[in-house]
Order: structure tokens, then sequence, then C-alpha cells
């Protein structure tokens, strides 16, 4: 059974840096993409970043564009997101996603069909 595991999320100033990890296990094949949502309270689930498995491709939402970076250690079936200049509008809960089918985009929610629990990021003015 595949499982994700998010950590690293806390609560930081504005201005600070956090590192995402998710540590990922049971794929009997290998991800196609990989990819970090957010969602804060009261609002939809927001794509921020993908990662290709295959050449490590990436993608950003405009939001995190040149402040967060996705990568991957596929010998060690991780993921981690690393989020520079925090603001307080990136306070969420963050979650880790995979999907091992290429059909679909890879900034849709409802194309992933593995996620973690979730870490929760603070940020504070």
């Amino acid at each position: 059974q595949v499982q994700l595991v998010e950590s690293g999320g806390g609560s930081v100033q504005a201005g600070g840096s956090l590192r995402l990890s998710c540590a990922a296990s049971g794929y009997s094949r290998s991800t196609y993409c990989m990819g970090w949502f957010r969602q804060a309270p009261g609002k939809e689930r927001d794509w921020v970043a993908t990662i290709y498995t295959k050449g490590g491709r990436t993608n950003y939402a405009d939001s995190v564009k040149g402040r967060f970076t996705i990568s991957q250690d596929n010998a060690e079936n991780s993921l981690y997101l690393q989020m520079n200049s925090l603001k307080p509008e990136d306070t969420a809960m963050y979650y880790c996603a995979a999907r091992t089918s290429s059909f679909g985009a890879c900034y849709l929610a409802g194309s992933f069909r593995y996620w973690g629990q979730g870490t929760q990021v603070t940020v504070s003015s």
C-alpha cells in the first residue's frame, strides 16, 4: 500500500525558510509525477509545485515561483519543498501527492491518486 508521510512543517516569521519532506513507500510501479499542494482554512486545495520523476522537470504556481524549490531523491523515494522568503499568505496545510499514471495534468489535485496527511506551515507577520 502506498504511503506518503510529510514532515518539516512549523511556525516561522515572515521572510524565514522551511524545508518540507515527504517520504514515500509501497509503490508497485514508478511514479510519473509528484507534487505539493496546500490548503488554508476555508479555502480550496491549491497546487504549489510539481516535479516529473523522469528528468526532474519542475513547474510552480505563480504565487511561489522564485521562492520555493521542489526536488526529489529517487533513490530514497523522497520529495522535498524548500520554502524561502515565506509570507503570511503561505500559511496552510501542505500536502504531498503522487501519481503513477501519465494521464491528466500534473497540477490538478484530482489527477493525483496518493496523498499524505499533511504538515502545517504557519507564517507570522
